[in-house]
């Protein structure tokens, strides 16, 4: 059997290693050092937000950011269903309660007539929503627009999850700089990696340096060890942030190699009648991060998404269905939903398809093939 094909590996491009040697020779090894702050200005020029902290994972950004904007026990937060266990999962880390919102059809994203319609019955049961954490999911932009009228008109600040949409854009401006917060994930699998890690971003500059503070484990200006609040190791590595700085300078030409990816896979596979593929909606420009289809059996003749994946792994092609919802989760089957079926709908059909940015044209031909192949497609 031929070596693996992953859903999304680590791409190096080769400048990672003289930043991280560079942090061996001045033995800048630990959580400070002239690299972190480097990569937290890259991030923020490159996202066009002033201020950045570069810390261990995504999730603990939106830890870090419900924490700031005071989410405390028993209040409300409203999130993405159709996302990662690490959107959400912060919430419960403060003990407060996520309401789940399904999504809408065109960006697989938030819905915001569900989004407004929930706020409103929150409202009328006399519990206003603390926040939104707010997903761009698959690198695809959110409905933006709309989203930020609702937020606006009712006050609640927005948590911008832009863990998988570094690079992507709505109307010619970067994710990751429309919510009161921004929140980027460098996790192994995301379109750079440091390794694992994450970034936070503001506009206010005291909100960043709390953030800072609370991440190093809130330690108090004081020659001894002095705490008066509880803070958290949240802070990414000198080495770690050095990949980062490297991995940035190839940034965009890893955003060029995923959409290229996307492009093949869907002038191969569109044809195909029960296969489609999301399309990029008006205004948004997606770094494509994963590649996703659809597949559905009553178009197939009966071949659904886990006959695909199936027949790609034994063939030692990782792929992977699309997220569970939040609200089916058995972990959450308590939490309140408003939903109209369409994460449900998407769950059921939809697949990731290997989409790393060092995928090779002969590998995604094979790709290609199998899928062809168990869908009974001849060409």
């Amino acid at each position: 059997m031929h070596k693996r094909i992953y859903l999304s590996p680590p791409h190096m491009g080769g400048q990672e290693i003289d930043f991280v040697n560079e942090a061996f020779s001045t033995n800048w090894i630990s959580p400070v050092g002239p690299n972190i702050s480097a990569f937290e200005n890259d991030l923020a020029d490159y996202a066009g937000v002033p201020f950045v902290a570069a810390l261990s994972s995504g999730t603990a950004a939106i830890h870090l950011a419900l924490i700031l904007l005071g989410v405390e026990p028993g209040d409300e937060v409203l999130c993405s269903s159709f996302t990662f266990a690490g959107s959400c999962n912060p919430i419960m880390y403060q003990q407060a309660k996520p309401i789940f919102i399904d999504s809408e059809e065109e960006s697989w994203n938030i819905d915001p007539v569900l989004l407004e319609r929930a706020i409103e019955d929150r409202l009328c049961k006399g519990k206003k929503p603390k926040a939104l954490i707010l997903v761009h999911l698959y690198g695809t932009p959110a409905k933006l627009e709309e989203i930020l009228e609702i937020t606006s008109k009712y006050k609640i600040p927005i948590i911008e999850d832009a863990a998988e949409a570094l690079g992507s854009t709505y109307k010619g401006r970067r994710l990751g700089s429309f919510g009161d917060f921004g929140v980027f994930s460098f996790n192994g699998n995301k379109i750079i990696t440091t390794s694992g890690g994450g970034a936070l971003l503001s506009s206010n500059k005291s909100l960043i340096d709390r953030a800072k503070f609370l991440a190093t484990q809130a330690r108090d200006n004081a020659p001894h060890y002095e705490h008066t609040q509880i803070g958290y190791n949240y802070r990414l590595s000198n080495i770690s942030a050095g990949i980062g700085r490297g991995q940035m300078l190839n940034l965009p030409k890893f955003i060029t190699f995923r959409r290229r990816n996307y492009d093949r896979y869907k002038e191969a596979l569109s044809n195909i009648v029960g296969v489609m593929f999301p399309d990029e909606p008006e205004h948004c420009f997606s770094n494509r991060w994963l590649t996703t289809i659809l597949i559905d059996p009553e178009l197939t003749g009966g071949i659904d998404r886990e006959d695909v994946r199936m027949a790609l792994e034994a063939k030692n092609i990782e792929t992977r269905p699309l997220w569970k919802p939040m609200h089916m989760q058995p972990v959450y089957k308590e939490a309140l939903v408003y939903a109209n079926g369409t994460s449900e709908r998407l769950f059921e059909l939809g697949l990731c398809l290997p989409s790393g940015s060092n995928l090779k044209d002969s590998e995604q031909n094979e790709i290609i093939h199998a899928i062809k192949e168990v869908l009974r497609v001849t060409s």
